[in-house]
């Protein structure tokens, strides 16, 4: 087991390190590109760190394992929120943008809610357990495409004479795009260290299969998220920190879980209660009040975040 715990280390190493010059490559390919930060938070850095999640929804919906595949999903939404943006606000305080209460929250608000009606068959139909169809994952899958449809809006609208003179971290345009994309794929291959060896040791410490699912797979395949986000918010590039968050979630639900479901067809949901899909809606519900109430997730609103993280997960595991 020895190996098994060194490898685990060297995989936070990597993650932390990785995330913070993903950080740097961003803000720099946004500052020579004069693009919001929000858009490419939005898209290059949020799908990048999803990488792990799809890859393991693939994967579970083609072998029938419909039940992981939604644990993924529902769970990757629940840490993004209650347990990262509760870190990243105690770490330091989070301005939010008019712009992104206005625009960005509602729609992933919009997305999170069509999303927690979906899973609900049982509550219109009392003879009929809960589905997840092909119809449902076209439906995500229209979704995104709207967002998309918004994301090319604010590239069209957005006004470059308005944006502050910024120095780059990295000059090069070609320099900044390598490392964004290696700082990508070291973050993946290094979260998926973490999560095999981590579930590794698990079992030889016969911790049960629940428990390694929503632990080592879950927060595990979130760490990209986790130190992505947290390392924004410390360097004070809040643009990259919620958008990041925003970005994942939505791609998350939409593409994550609704392309494999349209591609390979249903999914039964009965390992799923009414609780884990409130606190699925509540995540963008919160998020939203608290970034509405004063333009700024607090300390102390993270504080509330991570409760809420720590009660869910007692309610899980007894």
């Amino acid at each position: 087991m020895m190996l098994e715990l060194i490898l685990l280390i060297v995989g936070f190493i990597m993650i932390i390190k990785a995330s913070d010059v993903l950080v740097d490559a961003a803000s720099s390919l946004a500052i020579k590109f004069k693009v919001p930060k929000m858009l490419i938070a939005l898209t290059i850095v949020a799908f990048g760190t999803c990488a792990p999640e799809l890859a393991i929804s693939f994967n579970s919906v083609m072998t029938k394992n419909g039940t992981m595949a939604f644990a993924n999903v529902i769970g990757s939404c629940i840490v993004n929120v209650f347990l990262i943006i509760g870190l990243a606000a105690l770490t330091n305080n989070i301005k939010i943008k008019d712009a992104t209460i206005k625009k960005e929250m509602p729609i992933l608000l919009l997305v999170t809610t069509s999303f927690s009606v979906l899973m609900l068959d049982s509550l219109f139909n009392s003879n009929h357990d809960n589905i997840f169809s092909r119809a449902d994952g076209i439906i995500l899958i229209l979704l995104f495409l709207m967002f998309v449809a918004y994301l090319v809006q604010l590239f069209k609208s957005h006004d470059k004479s308005k944006d502050k003179p910024q120095e780059p971290k990295y000059n090069s345009v070609i320099i900044a795009s390598i490392i964004l994309a290696l700082s990508i794929v070291l973050i993946v291959l290094s979260s998926d260290l973490i999560v095999n060896n981590a579930t590794i040791i698990a079992h030889r410490l016969g911790i049960s299969e629940k428990i390694i699912t929503m632990t080592a797979i879950v927060i595990g395949t979130s760490l990209p998220e986790l130190f992505m986000t947290v390392t924004s918010a410390r360097k004070g590039e809040f643009e990259m920190t919620i958008g990041n968050i925003i970005g994942t979630n939505i791609f998350n639900v939409c593409i994550v879980l609704g392309l494999p479901v349209a591609i390979y067809g249903d999914i039964s949901l009965t390992n799923f209660s009414v609780v884990d899909i409130l606190v699925v809606f509540l995540t963008s519900l919160d998020l939203f009040l608290f970034a509405r109430s004063e333009k700024t997730v607090s300390k102390q609103e993270g504080l509330i975040m991570l409760l809420i993280f720590v009660v869910y997960y007692f309610y899980l595991f007894f």
